[in-house]
């Protein structure tokens, strides 16, 4: 492939990456993973609502990796709160899998950030065959890809799976008891599997400037002297 094809494809990706990267850093601080509405359902019992009736006893939740809010109903007007989940809900939330969450979120940002300065090194520069070549740029790409794929799947399992959202809803409650009326992944995880889709173009970018894949059997390349020469 003609050296300005490849200089374009791999600023492309290069941009890619930083995209990647920088908005993993934004989607993990906010607090827009999943938004909700929680139903007072003790006092939804005691008047016996139904129907338009409930709108009085519904109240909203949102949350991200480190703080949220709620605002409960319980028929007398809603109770707005914040919270955070370092220290605050530590004894209620499953502590181990949120902190792989936190740990594949800052992956991504790490190796995203580490694969533009290798994109941008690739298109400007004439790098060895390491890790700093096609199988640096395979690698850590593949590494922000699975990190970021690992970050969906461990948080969705712990809002679905381990009911997150019901658990922040009833925390520190003695006299009602709410349950999870409706929710939805909000824009920060969908950032995430944007993230994902993006990672994986960047593999066929790769592909698409002439980089092989690292691992492929029956390699030819042609000795070019110096430091190859030594390996063989």
């Amino acid at each position: 492939m003609p050296n300005r094809q490849k200089q374009l494809l791999f600023s492309v990706s290069g941009v890619l990456g930083f995209s990647c990267a920088l908005m993993a850093a934004v989607a993990t601080g906010l607090p827009f993973w999943v938004t909700g509405a929680v139903l007072c359902r003790t006092g939804a019992e005691l008047v016996n609502a139904t129907g338009a009736e409930l709108d009085k006893f519904l109240g909203e939740l949102n949350y991200g990796l480190f703080h949220g809010q709620r605002v409960k109903q319980c028929g007398l007007g809603g109770r707005m709160s914040r919270f955070s989940f370092f220290p605050d809900l530590l004894s209620a939330i499953p502590v181990v899998l949120h902190v792989f969450v936190i740990f594949f979120c800052g992956v991504v940002i790490l190796f995203s950030s580490v694969v533009t300065g290798f994109f941008f090194f690739n298109a400007f520069g004439r790098p060895y065959e390491t890790l700093q070549g096609p199988l640096g740029l395979y690698l850590w790409s593949f590494i922000s890809w699975l990190s970021s794929c690992l970050v969906m799947v461990l948080f969705a399992s712990e809002v679905n799976i381990h009911h997150l959202s019901h658990r922040i809803a009833n925390f520190n409650e003695v006299n009602f008891v709410f349950q999870t009326y409706t929710q939805r992944f909000d824009r920060c995880f969908w950032i995430f599997f944007l993230v994902f889709l993006l990672h994986g173009l960047n593999f066929s970018l790769i592909r698409l400037a002439g980089a092989q894949f690292p691992f492929r059997g029956g390699k030819e390349s042609a000795p070019s002297g110096g430091a190859a020469d030594l390996m063989y």
